[in-house]
């Protein structure tokens, strides 16, 4: 086996919902394709997107798996670091999790999905991503939390709603942006 070959084989494309919902075609592509329980049930809205789903998971084109604990907790603190933690559904994280774990493997996983935290969530982690509905982020945002009262600055992981000093609901803006 060449080393093109390895490398190809290593690819693997971790399916959030948004690649279903703008038309991704898991026959298009030869490498392996993933994606979580959880991606199952949000599909279970939409006739035409579940079908697609099914025939490409009874198929084999794509494997329905779990991340491990220990995945799922590093991929927390990377988006907590970067200030996206409250932005990401539990689905989201587990996709971020998986493809931790799967670089973990050796493998080489590609996030698709159209989701803005989950791409800069990725960029943190090392993991490469594609938008199929957007353009896709440019650049790595670490967000600082602040409140727009007072102005007190809270770490981007903060975990409270309201600010501590006069009790006005917190927001978040760019700390500081990297090009990636």
């Amino acid at each position: 086996m060449t080393q093109q070959d390895r490398n190809r084989s290593d690819s693997v494309y971790v399916l959030d919902t948004s690649a279903f919902v703008a038309g991704f075609d898991p026959f298009a592509l030869a490498d392996l394709q993933v994606t979580v329980p959880l991606v199952e049930e949000e599909i279970q809205r939409n006739n035409m997107i579940k079908t697609r789903f099914y025939v490409a998971v009874e198929s084999g084109k794509i494997k329905i798996k779990q991340p491990k604990d220990i995945s799922e907790n590093l991929a927390k603190v990377s988006a907590s670091k970067v200030g996206d933690a409250f932005k990401l559904s539990k689905v989201d994280m587990q996709l971020l999790s998986l493809a931790l774990e799967l670089k973990s493997e050796g493998h080489t996983p590609q996030i698709v999905s159209d989701d803005y935290s989950i791409q800069n969530v990725a960029v943190k982690l090392g993991i490469k991503f594609t938008a199929l509905s957007t353009f896709g982020i440019k650049k790595l945002i670490e967000w600082v939390i602040y409140c727009p009262a007072c102005y007190k600055q809270y770490a981007a992981d903060c975990k409270f709603k309201k600010c501590q000093i006069c009790g006005t609901e917190l927001k978040r803006k760019p700390k500081r942006q990297k090009k990636i």
